[in-house]
């Protein structure tokens, strides 16, 4: 799951997108099978379900133990951020039962009346979510989604490299600050994201990743325009592969990214390890929720899915798969030791009390970001 571009300008667009575009996608209706891959088609007994998710959210045997449960296959398509799942939506693509959308994206899709209310009284694994994953700002009372994972945008860092620099790597002040900078020319990316480089840049100066003050968000941009001489790039896709193999030392991006990153240096055997911090000003959350698309047409099985995926067994392999954080609070037992114990996976209290989300812009905030942003990535 790479997870969460909220772009708050397409939120806008898509409005305008949807009175505008025609017949629905076939290749995206779930009745359309002619061509299928295997992957695609439905069970023997006819019975399947569609899941629009993140690439690699998923564990194959989650997948595995569902399919055995419900006498079902499990259909799975995928996206790569939330542009694409918008626009796909918005072009009148069907067939979508469960899908994956990210807090504000949530709020979005609930404007735009593509999802339907969920009946929680048809989720009897709900009351095993941590509290403090229900009733979030972007859906009071979780009246249309629920919880599926977590991750938090922080530092991940070539652990034996920066050791050997003698760096600091509790504060954002590693990917701002020009004397530490200096060590890093050409070896650090940040993400290619207007409000999460923002977000960082704020929290680093004092201030709330939602700030929409002028003068702030100026000096956030000076703050961003002072270190980019140093950065040897704006990445948003291709940092994990960079890490892994040594290219870059540091990149600021999302927890379950670095994990994976970690996983691919051991597995190739690098000379190095991946480690990941959680800043001490604070960071981003994004916590990802499974909806219901507001025409499934296997409502049931959808419910069935939902109820599946919080329980403590699945939210545990989806922990081990991707280094995500679980909203389930049974599920520990069943996660490997290294990434329990991994505060940028699962942060004490005092921690998490400093994580926030990112919400939208106004639009009067939202155009001024986004002019900041354009003399960013042209000086």
């Amino acid at each position: 799951m790479t997870r969460t571009l909220l772009t708050s300008f397409f939120c806008v667009f898509f409005s305008f997108f949807v009175a505008a575009c025609g017949a629905p996608d076939p290749a995206l209706t779930a009745s359309d099978e002619e061509g299928a891959t295997e992957e695609m088609k439905p069970s023997p007994t006819g019975r399947f379900v569609r899941f629009y998710n993140w690439n690699n959210y998923i564990a194959d045997t989650t997948v595995e133990r569902f399919e055995k449960k419900c006498n079902c296959r499990m259909v799975q398509d995928y996206f790569s951020d939330h542009e694409e799942m918008l626009a796909k939506l918005a072009a009148g693509a069907t067939g979508y039962d469960v899908m994956v959308p990210t807090g504000n994206v949530v709020e979005t899709l609930m404007a735009q009346k593509m999802i339907q209310p969920i009946d929680k009284s048809r989720l009897k694994n709900l009351d095993q979510v941590k509290p403090e994953f229900l009733d979030m700002w972007f859906d009071s009372g979780n009246q249309y989604s629920v919880p599926y994972g977590y991750s938090i945008t922080l530092i991940g860092y070539n652990a034996e490299k920066i050791k050997e620099l003698d760096l600091p790597v509790d504060s954002w002040a590693l990917i701002f600050e020009p004397e530490l900078l200096k060590k890093l020319k050409g070896k650090i990316t940040v993400m290619d994201s207007q409000r999460e480089l923002f977000a960082a840049a704020l929290l680093y100066l004092g201030y709330s990743v939602n700030d929409s003050d002028e003068a702030h968000l100026k000096e956030a941009r000076d703050l961003i325009l002072r270190a980019k001489p140093y950065w040897a790039a704006f990445n948003a896709s291709s940092y994990i592969k960079e890490l892994t193999i040594g290219n870059i030392w540091v990149a600021h991006g999302y927890s379950n990214d670095m994990f994976q990153a970690d996983q691919d240096a051991k597995a190739a055997g690098r000379p190095f390890t991946i480690a990941s911090s959680l800043p001490k000003e604070g960071a981003v959350l994004a916590v990802d929720n499974m909806v219901i698309h507001k025409s499934a047409p296997h409502l049931d099985l959808a419910y069935q899915l939902i109820d599946f995926l919080i329980d403590k067994q699945s939210t545990a392999e989806l922990s081990n798969l991707t280094g995500s954080g679980s909203i389930n609070e049974l599920s520990l037992e069943y996660i490997e030791q290294d990434i329990k114990e991994n505060k940028a996976v699962f942060p004490d209290a005092e921690t998490f009390e400093r994580l926030q989300m990112l919400k939208d812009y106004p639009r009067k905030e939202r155009r001024l970001a986004n002019r900041l942003w354009t003399e960013i990535k042209v000086k």
